[in-house]
């Protein structure tokens, strides 16, 4: 079936088109290209205002009957953004999603939307959500200060970075970089 080919071309063509700087993983002309990272501005008037954040983007095969994988790379403060993870948590992703939208909505509308909205009551993020319903200028000043130490230009030009390498050596997990580089095991067994 190539209409979900033809389409993941339009999406991505329609992406690097638009205002969003946009870094494809795979930029081979042979292959379709279905993973990518997008720069994304925190929208105006909220605490995110200012934060920059690398967005990791894949489409599956079946895009765009199925969603797109979406993940912050560098580190936010939200009730529904798996703080490590950077996993969204967003009906319109996960759930709801149709094949009318496209990668540009979750960009202009979806993430901004969420950003202005976060819901407390479905949190990935629990100490975010507390926060959140417990002491609201708390929660604002706690994202303003991750704003401020992770969502800077230097944090997303460096976020990544390191693990492109291991990404394409295995996918079986990943070192935090807050852990001591101590060797888990040995390889004598082997």
């Amino acid at each position: 079936m190539s209409s979900p080919k033809r389409r993941i071309e339009t999406d991505v063509m329609k992406m690097l088109m638009s205002d969003y700087e946009v870094t494809l993983v795979n930029d081979n002309t042979v292959s379709l290209v279905q993973e990518f990272y997008v720069r994304f501005k925190g929208p105006d008037e909220t605490p995110f205002t200012g934060g920059l954040w690398k967005i990791h983007v894949e489409l599956p095969d079946q895009y765009p009957y199925k969603s797109p994988s979406i993940g912050f790379v560098n580190r936010i403060f939200h009730p529904n953004i798996d703080e490590l993870s950077g996993s969204v948590c967003l009906d319109v992703i996960n759930q709801t999603w149709s094949p009318m939208y496209d990668m540009v909505n979750i960009f202009e509308v979806f993430l901004p939307q969420l950003l202005r909205y976060p819901n407390p009551t479905d949190p990935l993020n629990g100490e975010a959500a507390a926060l959140m319903m417990r002491d609201a200028k708390s929660y604002e000043a706690k994202v303003k200060e991750y704003v401020a130490k992770y969502a800077t230009k230097e944090n997303v030009d460096d976020a990544g970075n390191d693990t492109d390498d291991s990404d394409e050596m295995s996918s079986v997990g990943s070192v935090d970089d807050d852990e001591d580089d101590e060797p888990v095991g040995t390889m004598d067994e082997v």
